[in-house]
């Protein structure tokens, strides 16, 4: 009897599968798929004090400090080819008694300069730092000329220092990248 049963369930299985209801898959809808995944990275950071703005040896005032970071991941073919937008975020907490410009020169290989953000920092005091946001978005034709680019240089300007200078001024910076694959 359990016999007759299993042979009698096989072609009626078998009937139900050959009938059922399939929906036809349109497999040309995985081209409208597409991937945007947002990766924040910080970028640069430094601590710079007043003394790093004049010499101590020749007692001469250094009005320009800079710092080279490299960035070689945006020169790779994934993030140059699917790079959509930039958005870069600098905090500046400023307690020397100056005002300062900060640029940010974004070069390539060869040392071309490709993409420039500039920005001023507020002038502060040991007793009262101030915070200076900068926000820049890089996209459209900007992006190819950031993305040519493997290095990013920083050069933090003064107009006037002594040796009586006090304070720090530091910089905090992250980069949100759009991508769309």
């Amino acid at each position: 009897m359990k016999r007759s049963l299993t042979f009698l369930s096989i072609p009626i299985l078998l009937i139900f599968c050959f009938t059922a209801c399939v929906k036809d898959t349109d497999f040309k809808q995985g081209d409208d798929v597409s991937l945007t995944p947002v990766v924040e990275l910080d970028l640069i950071y430094f601590n710079l004090v007043a003394e790093d703005f004049f010499d101590q040896v020749t007692q001469t005032p250094v009005l320009t400090v800079n710092d080279t970071t490299k960035i070689e991941f945006l020169n790779e073919s994934g993030v140059r080819e699917n790079l959509v937008k930039a958005d870069f975020q600098f905090t500046f907490t400023n307690s020397i008694p100056r005002q300062f410009l900060a640029e940010f020169n974004f070069l390539n290989e060869n040392n071309e300069q490709k993409y420039t953000i500039t920005t001023n920092v507020e002038s502060g005091s040991e007793d009262d730092p101030v915070i200076t946001n900068f926000f820049e978005t890089i996209e459209g034709a900007d992006i190819t000329r950031l993305t040519s680019s493997n290095k990013v240089v920083v050069s933090v300007t003064i107009p006037s220092s002594d040796i009586n200078l006090e304070g720090t001024l530091n910089l905090k910076s992250k980069t949100t990248y759009f991508l769309e694959f």
